[in-house]
């Protein structure tokens, strides 16, 4: 065989090598990845069609509650056929990093999102942020009689005053972060006087409509349910106010939405730039466009102009993997909220 023979078949060779391995990478990408959601669906849907048509990779999505879908992932464990985590609390993220059932992000991924809005190992990252605050119906309550504090619940002259739905993910997040800043005693004697004072309603969102409706004075919500209703046709929102406690306090709480690699993820690299994309620019320039009006957390990131900018609300500063929801959960229990 002459070197000119000798050097078309290793070119041949060689084709034939490359186009096996774009083959391969394809099939895998083809293959897709399993996400278990419990972010807003309308949310992610958005991003799994972005991500999708920039990459070609398939997303499966999996939709269900935060703590639903972590204590499943704790109990599948290794088993679990799911690539990628999306919650809207973070404190399901830590339940799942404490089963250590998360892959470390990729360097480049966690640099797309500020320090304090991503816990400090790096094995999973905020993704969106959403505002604890006081919504109110101003023919019930004044400005000069809004309470200070969220702590400020607790006082006998709230009974019967306001509304807050303890069942769910959101809420508990909210005394997360009050463990976090006041301590155990603190927050379980709140939680009793709670059990005392509030009015229990199913759903953040039915709590606006009572409130909205004159049934209760106010109620303990995220921000983002009344500016939803105001994009719509407002009916459940037009006689509410949203009251920001800023100052640090624990009803400034900011909850941070989480994104993971599950360690066990056979498609890991398609994993993690799923949780890239969405960390970055294209990303989280759905969440300034999208009506989910939740807050942009990406480095240079502007959320919907709507919004009260992130940096405006003064809000307390957690350190987010050290939320405790099986803490939380048992003092709700012993207040007989749960």
């Amino acid at each position: 065989m002459n070197s000119r023979v000798l050097s078309c078949f290793s070119l041949a060779l060689l084709s034939s090598s490359i186009f096996l391995s774009t083959q391969s990478v394809a099939a895998e990408n083809n293959e897709g990845i399993v996400v278990y959601n419990a972010q807003h669906e309308n949310l992610v849907k958005s991003w799994v069609d972005g991500f999708t048509k920039e990459t070609g990779i398939k997303v499966t999505l999996r939709n269900g509650d935060d703590s639903e879908l972590g204590n499943q992932l704790v109990q599948e464990g290794s088993a679990s056929p799911a690539d990628v985590f999306l919650t809207e609390n973070s404190p399901s993220m830590v339940l799942v990093d404490n089963a250590k059932l998360f892959a470390p992000l990729d360097a480049a991924t966690l640099k797309q999102v500020p320090a304090e809005f991503r816990p400090a190992h790096g094995r999973w990252i905020g993704i969106a942020a959403r505002s604890t605050v006081f919504v109110y119906n101003p023919a019930k309550l004044s400005e000069q009689q809004l309470p200070k504090s969220l702590m400020d619940l607790a006082k006998p002259e709230w009974k019967g005053r306001w509304a807050a739905s303890p069942s769910g993910a959101d809420f508990q997040a909210i005394v997360s972060a009050m463990l976090a800043l006041k301590g155990e005693q603190a927050t379980l004697d709140w939680l009793k006087a709670m059990k005392a004072n509030f009015v229990a309603y199913k759903g953040n969102s039915t709590v606006m409509k009572a409130v909205n409706a004159g049934q209760i004075d106010g109620g303990v919500i995220y921000h983002y349910y009344r500016f939803v209703d105001q994009s719509k046709t407002g009916e459940n929102s037009k006689n509410t106010q949203l009251y920001y406690f800023k100052h640090q306090d624990p009803g400034a709480f900011v909850s941070l939405s989480g994104g993971g690699v599950l360690a066990s993820s056979k498609h890991k690299e398609q994993a993690q730039a799923f949780i890239k994309w969405i960390t970055g620019k294209e990303g989280q320039e759905q969440l300034r466009t999208n009506n989910a009006f939740e807050y942009a957390v990406g480095v240079n990131a502007a959320s919907n102009p709507k919004l009260v900018p992130l940096k405006d609300l003064d809000a307390p500063k957690v350190e987010p993997s050290t939320l405790n929801s099986k803490k939380v959960i048992e003092l709700m229990t012993q207040a007989g909220l749960l």
